[in-house]
């Protein structure tokens, strides 16, 4: 069903273009293609073979897996994708007896491939530019909640109509400059996902959190995915009877993989970005937010890790939750060094005291727009004041996943009595299926132990805070964890089929809690749908008169959305005096190697290591297998798998992470640092042919 919308007008386009466009910086969107000149840079497609919203092109082989991005290695619906992106899949299927985390797996037949719960696979169809009919919902008089409310009822209108007209895939209407522009995607939508092969996470993640958005890198993440759909080809639940999905294009695997100088670039689809915010947003970040989540996310792995260290059945259901944990301490403990370091508020700020002072010269600027800086910091400034009760409060119901479980339920049941379009999005028809989901997986990894723990030292944080919950007055937790029974799922099956009286005559001691909780919740959630409101407002503003001052347009920020980035495989210097070359090799696997954690390599990779037993996989300039290569192009997050293409187009590896330096990228990106890391194609050949004999995935991929 391609092409089922317009495309976006060349009005939109004319936001989305930068008249000087510069090979260094950009997450494109896939309509731009065809302005950046990439011949030039060395892309030897046409921008046509690359996108073309009337034929089959490059994009049609790339995909999103849950938060991540993919790519089909075959026309029999075999993706790959990143070790940590499947993370959670291969940690569902694990247990004692069968723990793929530590040995890895593989499915010899389609048979034996295991169901990824939880997983969904969306391909992109199309796009059209709704910014006019959002927008039209808006009226002068509204308050600030009312306009947010109203963009996002009409967003979700948008949405269920279209997959009302195309039934069975997905709709998604996408803000791409905040409050200005709105573009609605259409997506096939795969929900019977399943796991195929995945190294052991020795190699998947070899390195761990001490290796983690680090370069030199010696990690092998990487792991094959299969999507599957009805006989009839439409998107279908799991099903022994489904088959493999036939994708309108796969992305050919080169084995020559890619070397220092290569022209490289991505596809995928990266998260959110920050980079046409102010300079007062940027501040809230550097000085509270992120050394918040430093501080209690550093607490809580500390707490996670201990429990697991001798007891491998509560690691298997604390290690994606430590995992992900571990990943933004870590990514924001590199922004608040690169933030510092490069002085960026204060450079955000200089920029803005030039625009202050070109609305300032006109009249008719200063009346319309002379506000706009101070408004928006005074927004900030008010979530300044209110932010450490604010952040503690809501991370009451995050930390412990009974309180999760619990709001979920009691919410649900109080929004599921709106009509449809009015409910918060989780428990609206077409994804409420999702969120039980969720809470059921959330119920399979419950340690109860380690949640009265994490609860513990949040309540005695916001204690310290001195922050008063006059609803935790008289709890105790013993009782609260005594008495629970949140964790059968019979329960939360009654649960999740009781109305809101039923609810509150619930008598579950986190129920009961929940229930009076719950008003401070909306009230909160209410503070964020004005804050929203008044934001989208003012930055969708900002972007029309900086525009007019610098007089070019810009690349919105990520925002989920699919993207083209492109750069060089490159090192770079972090520092006076030091070099880092852009790959790294088998003997750095090996040197690394200290037979304790996280430095463990499988013994049969050290043995073949050993024989320099490469077959066809060596590297001809450095005589040994490459492991990761880096390269300067411009990611964040939701790049995660997106696959590094040479310049026919072929795929020679798959992105994982960004060097230390680079975790600044969601604020401000620089030529001389930001740097993307990826797992080298001839790595992931070499284990999976090699190490692992799957051959008949190296049969499928078309390279025996």
């Amino acid at each position: 069903m391609k092409h089922v919308y317009q495309l976006v007008t060349f009005a939109l386009l004319s936001v989305f273009v930068s008249s000087q466009i510069r090979a260094d910086e950009g997450m494109y969107p896939i309509s731009e293609i065809a302005g950046l000149n990439l011949s030039q840079k060395g892309l030897q497609l046409t921008a046509l073979e690359v996108f073309n919203p009337n034929a089959t092109c490059l994009i049609d082989g790339i995909c999103r897996v849950n938060g991540c991005t993919g790519s089909f290695v075959s026309p029999e619906g075999l993706i790959i994708t990143n070790h940590h992106c499947a993370y959670r899949a291969i940690q569902s299927a694990s247990s004692t007896q069968n723990d793929y985390l530590k040995d890895g797996f593989q499915a010899k037949t389609r048979e034996t491939e295991i169901p990824a719960a939880g997983y969904t696979v969306r391909v992109t169809e199309s796009f059209s530019d709704v910014s006019k009919p959002v927008l039209n919902v808006v009226k002068a008089d509204m308050s600030f909640v009312d306009r947010s409310k109203a963009i996002s009822r009409k967003r979700k209108l948008l949405e269920k109509q279209a997959e009302v007209d195309n039934p069975g895939m997905r709709a998604e209407v996408a803000e791409m400059f905040t409050g200005k522009t709105y573009v609605l995607f259409l997506y096939t939508y795969i929900k019977d996902v399943r796991l195929v092969f995945a190294p052991p996470s020795s190699i998947g993640n070899f390195g761990g959190d001490v290796d983690n958005w680090e370069w030199p890198r010696h990690t092998g993440d990487f792991s094959f995915m299969r999507a599957y759909v009805a006989p009839d080809g439409s998107t279908a639940d799991y099903s022994t009877d489904n088959v493999p999905y036939k994708p309108k294009r796969f992305i050919q695997v080169a084995r020559q993989g890619a070397n220092e100088g290569d022209y490289v670039m991505l596809l995928g689809y990266p998260g959110r970005t920050a980079r046409h915010k102010t300079s007062s947003f940027l501040s809230f970040e550097q000085d509270i937010r992120l050394p918040y989540i430093v501080d209690l996310y550093g607490r809580q792995i500390t707490t996670m890790e201990k429990a697991s260290q001798d007891d491998r059945a509560v690691a298997l259901k604390l290690l994606s939750r430590i995992k992900s944990l571990a990943n933004t301490e870590k990514r924001s403990r590199g922004q608040l060094k690169g933030l510092t370091r490069a002085k960026i508020v204060a450079k955000r700020s200089a920029e803005e005291q030039k625009l202050q002072a070109f609305i300032d010269a006109d009249p008719a600027r200063k009346a319309k727009y002379g506000h706009l800086l101070d408004s928006i910091d005074a927004v900030y400034q008010r979530m300044s004041e209110t932010a450490a009760e604010e952040a503690n409060f809501q991370n009451l119901r995050i930390t412990s996943q009974l309180l999760r479980m619990a709001f979920t339920i009691y919410d649900a049941a109080q929004e599921r009595q709106k009509p449809d379009l009015e409910r918060e999005s989780a428990y609206m028809e077409r994804n409420f299926s999702q969120t039980v989901s969720r809470l059921k997986m959330i119920q399979k990894d419950l340690d109860l132990s380690v949640d009265q723990s994490l609860l513990a030292q949040l309540i005695n944080q916001m204690q310290n805070d001195e922050m008063k919950v006059t609803e935790l007055d008289g709890i105790s937790l013993n009782d609260l964890y005594e008495k629970t029974k949140l964790q059968d799922p019979a329960f939360l099956q009654a649960c999740l089929a009781s109305d809101v009286e039923q609810l509150n005559a619930n008598t579950d001691p986190f129920m009961q809690l929940i229930v009076k909780l719950y008003p401070r919740y909306l009230e909160l959630r209410e503070s964020s749908k004005a804050r929203e409101g008044q934001l989208g407002l003012y930055y969708g503003e900002l972007i029309t008169v900086k525009q007019q001052f610098l007089d070019t347009n810009f690349v919105p920020d990520a925002n989920g959305t699919l993207r083209l980035t492109f750069g060089t495989v490159r090192g770079y210097s972090p520092e006076d005096a030091v070099y880092k070359s852009p790959a790294t090799t088998l003997s750095g696997v090996v040197a690394k190697t200290t037979g304790i954690a996280p430095f463990i390599t499988p013994e049969k990779v050290l043995e073949m290591s050993a024989k320099q037993d490469f077959g066809p996989y060596l590297h001809p300039k450095l005589k040994d297998i490459p492991i990761a290569i880096l390269y300067d192009t411009d990611t964040t997050g939701g790049n995660s798998g997106s696959p590094i293409l040479n310049g026919k187009g072929e795929l020679v590896g798959v992105n994982f992470d960004r060097a230390f330096e680079a975790t600044i990228n969601d604020f401000a990106w620089n030529t001389e640092y930001s740097r993307s890391i990826g797992v080298d194609i001839r790595y992931v050949l070499w284990i999976t042919d090699k190490v692992y004999g799957a051959k008949h995935l190296i049969k499928e991929m078309g390279l025996n």
